[in-house]
């Protein structure tokens, strides 16, 4: 069974990033400036980490109910028909902060 539920595509700033987020529900807040964002939506592969970028937007914006964004804050608002990856890129460079899989450190020279 096809959803009719409309789904959303908002890209933000934050914290000097540019975070990627989904979600059901896209409309201007009570709040004076503040656009709201609500129905959050992730991916619902809860066994295993797949995709690193998800499961670090999952533990900012898993618990939150309504998202309000300082409208100089919304790069973009997309009305989309399916989702794909998240992204979290560099504000200034552009460029996708990937989260990197632990590593061991490199070794020190004496």
């Amino acid at each position: 069974m096809k959803s009719n539920k409309k789904l959303f595509k908002v890209t933000f700033l934050s914290q000097g990033k540019t975070l990627e987020l989904y979600a059901r529900h896209v409309a201007s807040s009570a709040l004076w400036g503040f656009t709201e964002v609500g129905d959050i939506v992730f991916d619902q592969q809860e066994a295993m980490v797949i995709d690193p970028t998800e499961e670090r937007l999952r533990e900012e914006f898993g618990n939150t109910r309504v998202l309000h964004l300082p409208i100089q804050c919304i790069v973009r608002v997309e009305e989309v028909q399916k989702r794909e990856p998240l992204v979290i890129r560099d504000a200034a460079s552009g460029e996708k902060v990937v989260t990197p899989f632990p590593m061991v450190p490199p070794l020190r020279k004496p």
